[in-house]
C-alpha cells in the first residue's frame, strides 16, 4: 500500500510540475499572493506588539511622575519630622521603585520586540515587492521568447507546412501534365503512320526539286536559243 501511495504521489509531482512549467505566471502569483498573506499575519502580530509596547511606555511614565511626586513628599515630610508620613511615604516609594524597575525591563524588551516585528514586516514587503517585480520581468522576457519562437516557426516553414504541400502537389501535377503531353508527341512521332508521312513528305519534296531544275534546264535552253536566234539576223 506505501509503494501504491508513493507512486500516486510520484504521478501527482509529475503533472502539478508540468502545469508549473505551462503556467509560471500562477506559480509565481501564488508566492506573492503566500507572501502577502504572510505579511497581513505579521502586520496583526506587529500591531499586538506595538500597542503593548505603547501601553508599557505610558504606564513607565505615570509610574515615573509618581515616583518623583512621592520622592518631593517625602523630603517635605522628612523636612516637617512627621515620621508617620514619612513612613507611608517610604512603603510608598519603594514599591514604586520596584515597579518602575520591572516596567523598565518590559519597556525595553517591548521597544526591542516591536524593532524585531517591524524590521521582519520592511523584509517581507520588500521581498514581495521583488518578487513582483522579478514576475513582470520573467513574464515579459517569456512573451518575448515565445513571440521570436512563433517568428523563427516560421521563418523555418514549419508555421507553412500545408501551404508548402500544397504547392509542391500543384508542381508535381503540372510536371506530371507536361510528361504526358511530351509522351503523347513521342508516342506520335514513333507511329507507323508519322514515318510514313514523313517519308511522303521526303519523296515531294524530292520530285519538287526535280520539277524545279528540269523546269530551270528549259528556262536556259529556252535563253539560249533566243541568243543564237539575234546573233543569225
Amino acid at each position: 500500500m506505501g509503494c501504491l501511495w508513493n507512486l500516486i504521489k510520484g504521478f501527482f509531482s509529475l503533472f502539478v510540475a508540468r502545469v508549473e512549467t505551462e503556467h509560471p505566471e500562477i506559480v509565481y502569483q501564488n508566492s506573492i499572493d503566500a507572501i502577502t498573506q504572510k505579511a497581513v499575519q505579521l502586520r496583526n502580530a506587529a500591531a499586538a506588539i506595538i500597542r503593548r509596547r505603547d501601553e508599557l511606555e505610558d504606564r513607565y511614565e505615570s509610574k515615573t511622575r509618581e515616583l518623583k511626586e512621592v520622592e518631593a513628599q517625602l523630603e517635605v515630610a522628612v523636612q516637617n519630622g512627621d515620621e508617620e508620613v514619612g513612613t507611608l511615604l517610604v512603603e510608598k516609594m519603594e514599591a514604586l521603585q520596584a515597579e518602575v524597575s520591572d516596567l523598565t525591563v518590559e519597556f525595553e524588551q517591548a521597544k526591542k520586540d516591536a524593532d524585531d516585528v517591524k524590521s521582519a514586516l520592511l523584509r517581507i514587503q520588500a521581498e514581495r515587492t521583488k518578487l513582483v517585480a522579478e514576475k513582470d520581468r520573467m513574464m515579459a522576457k517569456l512573451a518575448s521568447a515565445e513571440a521570436r519562437i512563433k517568428v523563427q516557426e516560421q521563418l523555418d516553414g514549419l508555421s507553412t507546412e500545408s501551404d508548402v504541400k500544397a504547392l509542391d502537389n500543384v508542381r508535381t501535377h503540372i510536371k506530371n501534365r507536361v510528361a504526358a503531353a511530351n509522351l503523347g508527341k513521342e508516342l506520335s512521332e514513333s507511329s507507323l503512320d508519322s514515318r510514313l508521312e514523313k517519308i511522303k513528305s521526303q519523296v515531294g519534296n524530292v520530285q519538287a526539286k526535280n520539277k524545279f531544275e528540269e523546269l530551270r534546264k528549259q528556262h536556259l535552253a529556252a535563253q539560249q536559243g533566243q541568243q543564237g536566234a539575234n546573233k543569225t539576223m
